[in-house]
């Protein structure tokens, strides 16, 4: 009836654990879910507007910049560092393809941006999707909303993708890990 994202379909993989490591469940919306946080009403009925699960599924959404980027990277022109460095926020509005920045970027409290893991995976050739792991140990609580991959680790720099999610609630000494997949 609604839709579900399958495995294969998503870009971002997230993951909550708590303090003792223990995984915590996360809401992942489907369509309905997500029509109703966009309009600004956001209503969690398993079932209906989504479903609990311990991993959280999203899509990818790569900006005008992020498209630049990639081809300028490829072609050995421009002056854009590597994209692996991955940054949460708690903004709301949707993600859109002008965006240049996460709306509301944390910056501290254990969630300050920073350089990933980056390797090599196969999504339909072998080598053909980068994978950026990055996990942030929490100091305070928080509701994180947005995640982005950016090629600066400190502040500014260029964004490549953006997402807007559900809020993934975050209690101090809580961990996330963001499993960020992008390809050619």
């Amino acid at each position: 009836m609604f839709e579900t994202l399958s495995v294969h379909d998503c870009n971002t993989e997230i993951r909550l654990f708590s303090e003792n490591g223990a995984p915590k469940p996360l809401w992942n919306e489907n369509k309905l879910g997500r029509l109703l946080r966009r309009s600004g009403h956001e209503l969690r009925l398993p079932g209906l507007t989504g479903s609990f699960g311990e991993v959280m599924h999203t899509h990818n959404l790569v900006t005008n910049v992020g498209h630049a980027a990639a081809n300028a990277r490829m072609s050995g022109q421009g002056s854009y560092s590597a994209f692996v460095n991955l940054a949460i926020g708690t903004g709301t509005t949707a993600a859109a393809v002008t965006d240049t920045a996460l709306l509301t970027e944390i910056t501290a409290n254990g969630g300050a941006r920073g350089a990933a893991t980056p390797s090599q995976t196969l999504t339909t050739v072998a080598n053909d999707t980068t994978l950026l792991v990055k996990t942030w140990t929490f100091t305070a609580a928080m509701a994180i909303t947005e995640e982005g991959i950016l090629d600066n680790a400190v502040s500014g720099g260029n964004l490549l993708a953006h997402q807007v999610f559900a809020a993934v609630n975050v209690a101090s000494g809580d961990s996330l890990q963001v499993s960020h997949k992008y390809s050619t």
